[in-house]
């Protein structure tokens, strides 16, 4: 049994035959907002307040959400200037988690850029992805530039959650929109699950409509007529299969069981 970043990862101990479902989730924002403190802070419960906005990664985290078990697997993106070069993240992610920071009016700002990416995204492809608005640095009180007030008013605008939180103290909130990430890509799947399958007659000539039956009038009723309809020939409508090659990229950070020290996302270490 291995492990990254303090949680428990299965190696060959699981059957091949019963992996475990997938979520992955992109964390989005501009820089400064505080995305790879979340994600240091989701994975390892500790804080740090410094990274290189230039580096991305992909991290993986075995998960247990309401008793069920999932492979979480959470993209900390890179964007310089804004959602530019989107593509890598809008055919991988299954949710997105937008932050920005409340003692910025500049990252709140940034963030509505990305709302409406996502959202143009939805409409094009059909395919709507849950998606929640992170107010991050609830530390940060009393610099507060973006009231909560702001931060509904704007998941209400894009229908999607709203999440004020602290990657310096809370760990409990922190984890708990992850988790929260995870219930609505299940509840997203549960709405997309295929109907009953649709039917249509085959190219045939129907047969004459039987004769009328009339049904005894009782207790001064009206009588009704129903048409007996001949049995006609019916196929199933085969679904169509859908697919999508997924890419993900491994994390550089790789913990060694006999290492001094656990060496963490973008350079930084923790003793």
């Amino acid at each position: 049994m291995s492990s990254m970043f303090g949680k428990p990862r299965a190696s060959s101990e699981r059957p091949p035959q019963s992996p475990l479902p997938e979520c992955n989730v992109a964390i989005l924002g501009c820089r400064g907002a505080g995305k790879s403190a979340l994600t240091v802070k989701f994975l390892t419960k500790r804080f740090i307040s410094e990274y290189d906005p230039n580096l991305e990664d992909t991290y993986s985290s075995e998960e247990l959400v309401d008793q069920q078990p999932v492979l979480l697997k959470v993209m900390d993106t890179a964007d310089q200037d804004g959602p530019r070069n989107c593509e890598r993240y809008l055919c991988w992610a299954s949710a997105f988690l937008v932050v920005y920071s409340i003692d910025s009016r500049q990252s709140f700002e940034g963030c509505q850029r990305y709302l409406e990416v996502l959202a143009l995204h939805a409409r094009g492809c059909q395919r709507r992805c849950p998606v929640l608005l992170l107010g991050n640095k609830l530390d940060m009180e009393q610099y507060r530039q973006v009231l909560s007030a702001e931060g509904m008013s704007l998941a209400s605008r894009f229908g999607c959650l709203f999440h004020e939180v602290s990657a310096c103290q809370d760990f409990a909130r922190v984890q708990h929109v992850f988790h929260e990430a995870v219930r609505e890509v299940r509840r997203q799947a549960e709405w997309n699950l295929p109907v009953r399958p649709l039917f249509i007659s085959e190219e045939r000539p129907c047969p004459p409509v039987a004769t009328p039956v009339a049904l005894p009038t009782h207790h001064s009723l009206a009588t009704c007529t129903f048409n007996t309809l001949s049995t006609v020939n019916y196929k199933e409508i085969p679904s169509v299969a859908q697919a999508k090659l997924v890419t993900v990229k491994s994390s550089r950070a790789q913990s060694k069981r006999k290492a001094p020290t656990l060496t963490l996302l973008k350079g930084f270490k923790i003793f």
